[in-house]
Parts: structure tokens; sequence; C-alpha cells
């Protein structure tokens, strides 16, 4: 019974390596048959070495650190910021009357029309940058926060009353823990928009010459296309891991939740 398990979890696995692996193969011949420039679409074979190398050198470890240390300094503020507007939304009809028009308003405006404005605020240092990635990851945490604090089972909340619980009682243990899907999937959306924000803000406004946005923009200024899109495995990389990893998060910090997405 195991070993069919094993199996079936390996056949599972093997379909999407086999189909990166066949597009990888597919773009490499036909890069080689047709015989394009490599300022306009390289090679993978050529991408690699470009990879390793900025690996070996150091450079793309480097920009990658500083780009993921932004990323999650914006992300935990929105995340605290976000978790408790939510909270407090769900939990009171006049904060929600006051902050829905703010959210309806400020949620569809493009992030990423802010980062003039905040360049002459803010300059092109650190605080943008970190600025930029909370306001747009805040929105997806609130909002999720709220509706799962506004999808409390009210049979739940009545046996809870009719117990004896009391309203602090009965908000700590069964509203909030009720709502940590919708949070933990928020903090999904949330991550996904900051990495976004963050990158683009780096090749914005990149005085500070680090970060893979900075990294990017200057390579295709010089016609490095190997680099860019170096660049760019690197970024889906990125998204592959924090996903995977939030996932495991999910499942040690609130496993009933994880249970719940995967029925």
């Amino acid at each position: 019974m195991a070993s069919r398990r094993l199996a079936a979890l390996a056949r599972r696995q093997a379909l999407p390596i086999l189909t990166v692996i066949g597009f990888l193969v597919f773009w490499e011949v036909l890069v080689r048959a047709r015989g394009i420039q490599p300022i306009y679409l390289p090679a993978p074979s050529s991408i690699a070495r470009y990879l390793f190398r900025m690996i070996a050198d150091g450079s793309i470890l480097f920009h990658l650190g500083v780009t993921v240390l932004r990323i999650l300094v914006g992300f935990l503020v929105a995340a605290v910021g976000g978790v408790a507007v939510g909270v407090l939304m769900g939990m009171s009809p006049t904060v929600a009357r006051v902050a829905d028009p703010w959210i309806a308003a400020l949620y569809p405006l493009p992030k990423i029309s802010l980062i003039p404005l905040l360049i002459i605020w803010l300059g092109t240092g650190e605080a943008y940058k970190i600025v930029i990635s909370a306001f747009t990851a805040f929105f997806p945490v609130v909002i999720s926060t709220y509706a799962g604090i506004r999808q409390a089972d009210p049979g739940l909340l009545k046996a809870a009353e009719d117990l004896g619980a009391n309203r602090r009682q009965i908000q700590v243990k069964i509203v909030i823990p009720a709502a940590i899907p919708n949070i933990f999937a928020g903090f999904k959306l949330a991550m996904g928009v900051a990495i976004i924000l963050v990158v683009a803000a780096e090749m914005i406004g990149g005085s500070g010459r680090s970060g893979m946005g900075y990294l990017l923009i200057n390579a295709g200024q010089v016609m490095e296309t190997e680099k860019v899109f170096a660049g760019l495995i690197v970024l889906a990389v990125l998204g592959v891991v924090v996903t995977k990893l939030q996932d495991w998060v999910d499942r040690r910090i609130a496993p009933w939740a994880a249970t719940r997405q995967e029925g």
C-alpha cells in the first residue's frame, strides 16, 4: 500500500518536471534551428551559463538577498496591520463602516502609479521600496481577514453563547481560528504583489544600485538578454519557494485550515 502511494506521488511529481524539460528542449531546438540571435532570444544553455557565472561571482545572490529582505519587511508590516484592521472591521460594524470607503477607493488604485509620488516624498532609498511593498500587500490581507471573520459559522457562535462563553472568548477561540484559511489566502496574495511591487520599485528608482529590479533594468540597458532571462528565472524560482514555504507554514500553524483547503 505504501509503495503504491509512493508510485502515485512520483507520477504526479514527474508530470510537471517532464513538461518543463520538454519546453526547455523545444526552446533550445527552436533557437538553434532558426538561428535566432541571442540579443532577441537566447538559448536555455546560454542562459544557464550566465546564471552559473552570476552565482559563482556572488552577484545574483547579493541582489536576490537585498530584494528578499525588502519584500519580507514590507510583507510583515502589511500582515500585522492588515490582520489587525481586518479583525477590528469584522468585530465592530462602526469600524467597518469607517474603513470600507477607504478600502473601496484605495484597493483598485494601481499601486505602481504611486511610485512617482513616493519618490518625491521619500526619495529612492529603502523607505520608498518598503512603503510601496507594505501598502500594496496590506489590502489583500485586510480584505481576506475581514471576509473570514464575517463568515464564521453562526451555529458555532450560538452554541458558544449557550455554553456561557463571553464575547472575548468567542472571538479568540471561534471567530479568529475560523478565519485562518482566509487570512492565509490573503497572505499568499499579499506576498505575490509584494514581490511584484518591490522589483518594479527597484527598476524605477534604483539609486541604491541593488536588488533584482536594478539587475534586470541594468542588464536590459546594455542588451545582456541572457542576464535578463537569468534574473527572471531566479525570480520565478523565488516565487515557487515562497509559495511552498507558505503552504508548509500553513500546515504547521493551522493544520485544520490546510485540511479544509485540501478538501
